[in-house]
């Protein structure tokens, strides 16, 4: 083996260290590595259904924008929500909710002062929006959300316990300068779905998704100053979803503004756990 000199001995040392504190943030569920050195994590929503013909362009930005993560200085985290109000009109998406267009609907009236809603829509940090295919717009206003201070938010598993996987959110809440009361929402999310669409505006197409949300809910509610703080639940896994697709989406939501203050994702990849009964 020759010898190494010493600045090519130095440099595979800072080779191997960085690796190495790449290997364990994965292995944290730390944010996904991003091409344009992301640094502030940015809620991207968009408000979907299968039944819309103008929504498949919509659905393939999201995987693109988090799979590609091509905006600098922002790491986008990824929420599929399919309503449930074009049910009825040819086709029922499986992944609809109407959980999901009671969110869009409060979402709308409460951020943007309207009573409207639409597919496709992308909300970003919850105060942001834009037609969910108009990708210039898109990208602006993750590009502007970045830019804003956002709370420290971790969130992490543990091995299950009795068929059910142990999640603590920790957060801090000094980074940030509003002092409305805000909820901490939990959801999960799977990747890498498709549909053979039958009916409806879609009819013959195979449409895929990313980032769907299967379950959403309300887990603690905080306040600025609220240092250190953790909340503790559990969560138990369906039989149809692939737990190697599946991650965790944690984010801390003014209850009243919508500006979304904090947000952090954890694959659920190693944690696979008794389906859901």
């Amino acid at each position: 083996m020759p010898l190494l000199g010493a600045h090519e001995h130095m440099r595979r040392i800072v080779l191997i260290a960085a690796l190495g504190a790449l290997t364990a943030a994965l292995a944290q569920g730390g944010p996904r590595p991003s091409p344009s050195g992301a640094t502030q994590p940015v809620l991207v929503e968009l408000y979907t259904s299968e039944g819309c013909s103008s929504c498949p362009p919509a659905d393939r930005l999201l995987e693109e924008l988090s799979a590609d993560q091509p905006i600098a200085g922002a790491h986008v985290i990824a929420l599929g929500e399919h309503v449930d109000y074009w049910d009825d009109l040819g086709w029922p998406d499986r992944f609809s909710a109407h959980a999901f267009t009671a969110r869009q609907s409060e979402s709308q009236r409460l951020a943007f002062g309207s009573s409207t809603i639409y597919t496709p829509q992308m909300v970003v940090d919850g105060v942001l929006e834009a037609v969910g295919s108009d990708a210039a717009a898109v990208r602006a206003a993750i590009a502007r959300a970045a830019r804003q201070p956002k709370a420290d938010v971790r969130v992490t598993t543990a091995a299950p316990i009795d068929g059910a996987i142990p999640v603590t959110v920790a957060l801090d809440l000094d980074a940030t300068p509003s002092d409305e009361t805000a909820d901490v929402l939990l959801a999960v999310t799977e990747d890498g779905l498709s549909t053979d669409v039958q009916g409806g505006e879609n009819r013959g197409r195979k449409l895929t998704h990313t980032a769907v949300v299967r379950r959403l809910a309300t887990i603690g509610v905080v306040k600025t100053g609220d240092l250190g703080k953790q909340l503790k639940t559990s969560i138990r896994l369906d039989p149809e979803w692939r737990a190697q697709n599946l991650r965790l989406v944690a984010f801390v939501q003014e209850r009243r503004g919508r500006q979304v203050r904090g947000v952090a994702e954890v694959a659920l990849s190693g944690r696979q756990a008794d389906p859901l009964e």
